[in-house]
C-alpha cells in the first residue's frame, strides 16, 4: 500500500501545497519562498529517503513566521496521513548527527501524543535572512499535527547553519527509522492496540 499524502492549506496569510511519499528515494522539489527552509527541507527529504514536493507562499513581507509555521503544520499532517493505520511501523526512531562542530540528538515516538522537547540554543537570533527562533515553531507545529513525541537536544555547536543542518538531518534519519515496516511486528506496536 502506498504511503503517500497530499496536503493543501490556504489561509488569509499563507498557501501551502505539499506531496509526501514516505517510501521515496529522497527527491525534494522544495519551493517555499523562504530560501533557508528550502535548503533544510531538501536535506530532510534526501536523508530521510522521502519524496517531498512543496510549493508555498505567504505574507513574508511581514516576516517568515506564518509561512514557516504552516509548512510545519502541513508536514505533520502529511506524515500522519501517509502513515495511515500505522500497522507494522517500528514507531521509535533516533539519530545523533554531527555537522562539523555541531552535534544534535533527536528521538521520536510516533505515539499519537504530540509533545515537543526542544533544547536548542543558537548563537545569534538571526542570520541575514532567517530568524532561527522560527525553527521551534516549525517543530512544534510538526509535532502537534503528526502526533509525534519529539525530543530535540543540541549537545553542542557554534555555527548556526551547522546546528540547523544537524537538526534536520537527525529528524530525517529518526523518521526514516520510525516509519520503517518491520516484518516481525504484527499490527500496532503498542499494548493498547492503537497509536
Amino acid at each position: 500500500m502506498a504511503r503517500k499524502a497530499e496536503i493543501y492549506r490556504k489561509t488569509t496569510e499563507t498557501e501551502v501545497s505539499m506531496e509526501l511519499d514516505l517510501d521515496g528515494t529522497g527527491e525534494g522539489k522544495i519551493s517555499t519562498t523562504v530560501a533557508f527552509m528550502d535548503h533544510m527541507l531538501s536535506l530532510f527529504a534526501r536523508h530521510g529517503l522521502v519524496d517531498l514536493i512543496i510549493k508555498s507562499h505567504g505574507d513574508t513581507q511581514v516576516d517568515d513566521h506564518h509561512l514557516v509555521e504552516d509548512i510545519g503544520i502541513c508536514l505533520g499532517d502529511a506524515v500522519k496521513k501517509a502513515l495511515g493505520d500505522k500497522k507494522g511501523i517500528q514507531r521509535y526512531g533516533s539519530a545523533m548527527i554531527p555537522m562539523d562542530e555541531s552535534l544534535c540528538s533527536l528521538v521520536m515516538d510516533i505515539s499519537g501524543r504530540p509533545y515537543l522537547i526542544y533544547n536548542v540554543e543558537f548563537k545569534s537570533k538571526k542570520s541575514d535572512k532567517f530568524d532561527y527562533s522560527l525553527l521551534r515553531e516549525f517543530f512544534k507545529s510538526f509535532s502537534d499535527h503528526s502526533g509525534i513525541t519529539l525530543h530535540i537536544n543540541l549537545l553542542y555547536g557554534k555555527n548556526n547553519h551547522h546546528i540547523a543542518e544537524a537538526i534536520f538531518k537527525a529528524l530525517a534519519l529518526a523518521l526514516r527509522k520510525a516509519v520503517t515496516i518491520h516484518g516481525r511486528i504484527e499490527g500496532i506496536l503498542s499494548t493498547k492496540g492503537s497509536l
